[in-house]
């Protein structure tokens, strides 16, 4: 469980229902030239892909979910008592609905979900970063029926610091209820070349203290948790759960720290300070490094200039594994 401190001043969900599909990610790999150039691949990818019609899904926001959710980010407010109809959710905690809802045989070797992967050999993802927008006056609740419409806005090749090439896709998520767009969330997903050759395990650097700041605080994610978000999200990624998979296939030295939960964990840190109910206006954030199971790391929030807050999290070692800012209303 995690134990966040704080130093400052069914995958239950029922009623889901797709009105629109994208084609199998199989039947897209086909449509493909075998032009192995990491731009080319891009560019005819964005092509054919956005000459499909966005993916839709209705979805009832059940309390079980939620309160599920909560437990796993130990936030006794609303994983004590079932949330009533009504209740709105914190900022972020949509993820726990619209989860992927490919079979097994449909997703990647490493677990992934394949909706929106380019051709291979670019089929190795990692959640990069993205942007979510609030509408002030219409919070997505318990109880209502909300339609999730997806569609992918950008796909570009570019060079990861190591000289090798990935491609950098880009989707938005439209979220609407009953009274229009209550939610937009654009999410950035990189994508490696497929390992044909298993990595070594990366070397744990040297510990140095971590920095102060006006805000902190502290994380040490356990195994348990990481599962939890990988059953509530239906996320089927072996590098949060094996670390067989981790050591001896992908070179990570342990299980690896989801982004979208530290995502949760800057707006969970950003609300207990604005007061608990409050809903920014737009996150922008940015992953940087991983963050590995077992490993503590920190928060490090600024104090709140001209409805803007600074956030970023950083490793035991001093990288800066995520960073952020935050828009107030």
């Amino acid at each position: 469980m995690m134990s966040p401190t704080l130093r400052s001043v069914s995958r239950l969900s029922s009623s889901s229902r797709s009105t629109r599909c994208l084609p199998r990610p199989q039947v897209l790999r086909r449509l493909y030239s075998s032009e192995p150039d990491a731009k080319a691949i891009a560019s005819e990818f964005l092509s054919k892909t956005q000459s499909n019609p966005p993916f839709a899904q209705t979805q009832l926001l059940d309390a079980n979910q939620l309160q599920r959710f909560s437990a796993t980010f130990s936030r006794p407010e609303l994983s004590k008592v079932l949330p009533k109809n009504g209740t709105p959710l914190p900022a972020g905690y949509h993820l726990a609905y619209f989860t992927p809802a490919q079979v097994e045989e449909e997703l990647g070797r490493d677990g992934t979900d394949t909706t929106f992967n380019p051709p291979s050999p670019y089929t190795r993802r990692m959640w990069a970063g993205g942007e979510l927008e609030w509408v002030k006056e219409n919070k997505l609740r318990v109880g209502q029926e909300v339609t999730e419409t997806t569609r992918l806005v950008s796909a570009y090749a570019k060079k990861s610091r190591a000289g090798n090439d990935m491609i950098i896709v880009g989707v938005e998520k439209k979220f609407q209820n009953e009274r229009g767009v209550a939610l937009i969330d654009k999410r950035n997903w990189l994508f490696r070349e497929e390992i044909t050759k298993p990595q070594p395990p990366a070397r744990q650097p040297e510990v140095v203290p971590f920095p102060e700041g006006k805000h902190v605080r502290d994380f040490n994610q356990t195994p348990v948790t990481l599962f939890r978000f990988s059953a509530l999200t239906f996320n089927g990624h072996k590098i949060h759960y094996s670390k067989e998979w981790c050591r001896e296939v992908e070179g990570h030295r342990g299980l690896v720290v989801h982004g979208p939960l530290n995502l949760l964990n800057m707006l969970n840190f950003w609300r207990d300070l604005q007061g608990g109910d409050a809903t920014p206006k737009k996150i922008t954030y940015r992953a940087t490094n991983p963050l590995y199971a077992g490993e503590p790391y920190r928060i490090v929030m600024g104090e709140e200039a001209m409805k803007v807050t600074e956030v970023k999290i950083v490793d035991s070692y001093g990288q800066v594994s995520m960073q952020g800012t935050i828009e107030s209303f």
